[in-house]
C-alpha cells in the first residue's frame, strides 16, 4: 500500500536532509519504506525505517536530533 503524505514530513538520513512525501507499507513482515526528496539535490530516495528521523521543527515541537 502507498499512502501520499499531506503535509510533507521534514526527515533525516545519511546525513541527508529531505521530507517524506510518501509510505510504502509492504505488510507486518517488513519495514516500511519512505519515499523521501532531498533538500538539496532533488533526488529521491526510499529508506527503511530504521534508517530514518524526523528533523528538528520548533513549531511542531519536535526537539534537534544528535
Amino acid at each position: 500500500m502507498f499512502v501520499q503524505l499531506n503535509p510533507t514530513i521534514p526527515v533525516q538520513f545519511n546525513d541527508r536532509k529531505a521530507y517524506a512525501v510518501g509510505v510504502i507499507d509492504y505488510g507486518q513482515e517488513h519495514h516500511l519504506l519512505w519515499v523521501c526528496v532531498c533538500d538539496k539535490t532533488g533526488e529521491v530516495w526510499t529508506v527503511a525505517n530504521p534508517q530514518i528521523k524526523v528533523r528538528s521543527n520548533w513549531t511542531m515541537g519536535a526537539a534537534r536530533n544528535g
